[in-house]
């Protein structure tokens, strides 16, 4: 276990015991419970949290819609859809790693993509924060902000980070839902590529329970660093809607059978990511728009030979922690 583990995992009940005092009028503010009241508060979340596992029909509907910036014509709206397989692949109490897995192909011909991954950890001390560019750095959460909180911080297909947030669970108009603060995130591939105007979102995302599964929405601003420095400007609002209905008729058994043959390769690989982190304070890592990072086709590429029998896992992970290693620099590598 990485002292990063540790770190982030430290927090654990420590807050459980704290005494009763009464509400804050902000609804932002401190959670102050009873031992009790967060103990329950504690394992309902929990709940909710591994109830995101499962096989899910999944659609992604995105939208832009106001332009903050003259002239800027919002694009078009986009669905798509896809199959993922959730699994519960780490889970220690306080906290829990949920990785998606994109299932693609015929029932027949299946391909499977390991898709982003969602850790969540209770009280957490620090998050690994985007802070633009090519540069992710651990970045402490406001000690006030803590107690009774979840973060969430979602990871990239090749277990390089994306973004992370902070924020409450809780039950409003008889809905489970969580809220995160408002954080900083790269474009996705599907502006990345487009070569836009804005460089990097600011966004507030929820998740929440369904009869039938769970959605995650976004609430995003897209924003524009100017060349000449000074604060980043908004250009265009965007609404995202991934919607995860239970489903489980499609070939479900190619997603086990990749993760089977591939987990320990990429459990390597989460730890030589943690690593860096805890070493430099953050991951600095080049980005290229069609990827990611520069090195994630090649990881990627590793893990299919070691599910196609060409390569052991042992001598894969060893090239995926030297690329990591030699991609990383600088302050953050």
């Amino acid at each position: 276990m990485t002292r990063l583990t540790k770190t982030l995992l430290s927090t654990g009940f420590a807050a459980l015991a704290l005494a009763a005092t009464p509400a804050p009028a902000l609804a932002d503010g401190p959670i102050v419970q009873t031992a009790e009241e967060a103990k329950a508060a504690f394992e309902q979340d929990r709940q909710t949290i591994l109830a995101m596992a499962g096989d899910f029909k999944v659609t992604f509907d995105m939208q832009e819609s106001t332009p903050w910036m003259e002239g800027y014509t919002p694009l078009e709206r986009k669905i798509s859809g896809g199959y993922e397989s959730v699994r519960v692949i780490e889970d220690t109490g306080t906290r829990i790693v949920l990785q998606h897995l994109l299932v693609t192909g015929d029932q027949a011909n299946p391909y499977v993509v390991k898709h982003w991954r969602q850790d969540w950890q209770y009280q957490p001390d620090v998050i690994l924060a985007y802070k633009g560019g090519d540069t992710w750095e651990l970045t402490p959460v406001p000690e006030k902000m803590r107690a009774g909180r979840w973060s969430q911080t979602v990871y990239q297909v090749d277990d390089s980070p994306r973004y992370a947030g902070w924020g409450e669970w809780e039950t409003t108009q008889g809905i489970r839902r969580w809220r995160s603060n408002w954080t900083a995130r790269p474009l996705a591939r599907r502006d990345a590529i487009r070569n836009p105007v804005y460089d990097h979102y600011m966004g507030i995302n929820r998740h929440q329970l369904t009869p039938t599964g769970w959605i995650h929405w976004q609430d995003n601003t897209k924003m524009i660093t100017p060349a000449e420095g000074g604060d980043p400007k908004p250009v265009v609002q965007e609404y995202v809607l991934n919607t995860y209905e239970r489903f489980d008729g499609y070939n479900v058994a190619a997603a086990e059978a990749y993760w089977d043959k591939t987990s320990a390769y990429w459990d390597a690989v989460r730890a030589k990511w943690d690593a860096v982190a805890e070493a430099h304070g953050g991951i600095r890592i080049a980005q290229e728009p069609g990827a990611g990072t520069t090195i994630a086709h090649d990881l990627l590429t590793l893990a299919d030979a070691i599910k196609d029998g060409k390569q052991t896992a042992a001598a894969a992970s060893a090239r995926a922690i030297a690329l990591i290693e030699e991609g990383t620099s600088g302050k953050g590598g």
